[in-house]
């Protein structure tokens, strides 16, 4: 079942438990329940660190390693994720509420049980990723790639998708049905195992027909 993530600080099971963080972010790091407020973090590394029962509100993050991070029960809100590398990192019961993901490399990356809600997330690379029971609420994915990846239970409610790309993934219960929106620059490449509309199919036929040779003419 997808993550049931709250919508505020005070509601998560371990809000008490959270102590503030100072400090650069450093390698190999454990951080559990740590609070990250309001700081900027830019060029800094924190590759193969872990982090458990953390919340990140406000956070901006510009340039950093996270390659290999283990992320669990996290939630970060209204923050900005840029040009960061996540590639090879795992996520699991975690959510993304209200942020900004641009330029973010996560070729590799494992996602279960993670929210994304009210996000923008725009060049970002999920290459060759896993993601089961992963959700896309109302959010703008512009420029996503998803090549090669898997994708499990995964939904995207409300969402706008732009330039999307699912050519090689590997689709399994994926509903699209909710998208507000669906632009697919790799037509049906991809959507094998996916689960869409009526409404959408029409919209996607004339991307279906070329990518089979055939000629539509009414007259």
């Amino acid at each position: 079942m997808p993550y049931s993530a709250p919508d505020e600080l005070g509601d998560l099971p371990y809000a008490e438990l959270l102590r503030p963080h100072s400090g650069p972010l450093r390698s190999d790091e454990r951080y559990d329940t740590v609070h990250f407020d309001g700081g900027e973090y830019a060029e800094q590394s924190a590759a193969g660190a872990t982090f458990l029962e953390c919340a990140f509100t406000g956070v901006a993050l510009s340039g950093v390693k996270l390659r290999q991070a283990r992320f669990t029960e996290v939630w970060a809100q209204s923050g900005r994720w840029v040009a960061c590398d996540l590639s090879d990192s795992e996520w699991q019961d975690s959510a993304f509420t209200g942020g900004v993901l641009a330029g973010i490399a996560a070729h590799g990356s494992a996602l279960r049980r993670v929210v994304f809600r009210g996000c923008k997330l725009e060049a970002v690379n999920l290459r060759a990723a896993v993601l089961r029971d992963v959700v896309f609420e109302d959010c703008l994915l512009r420029d996503v790639d998803f090549g090669e990846a898997k994708l499990t239970e995964v939904s995207f409610p409300g969402s706008t998708l732009e330039e999307v790309r699912l050519r090689g993934a590997t689709l399994s219960k994926t509903d699209l049905r909710g998208a507000a929106r669906l632009d697919l620059p790799d037509g049906h490449q991809g959507l094998r195992g996916a689960v869409i509309s009526s409404t959408q199919l029409l919209e996607l036929a004339p991307q279906f027909a070329q990518a089979l040779g055939i000629t539509v003419k009414d007259r």
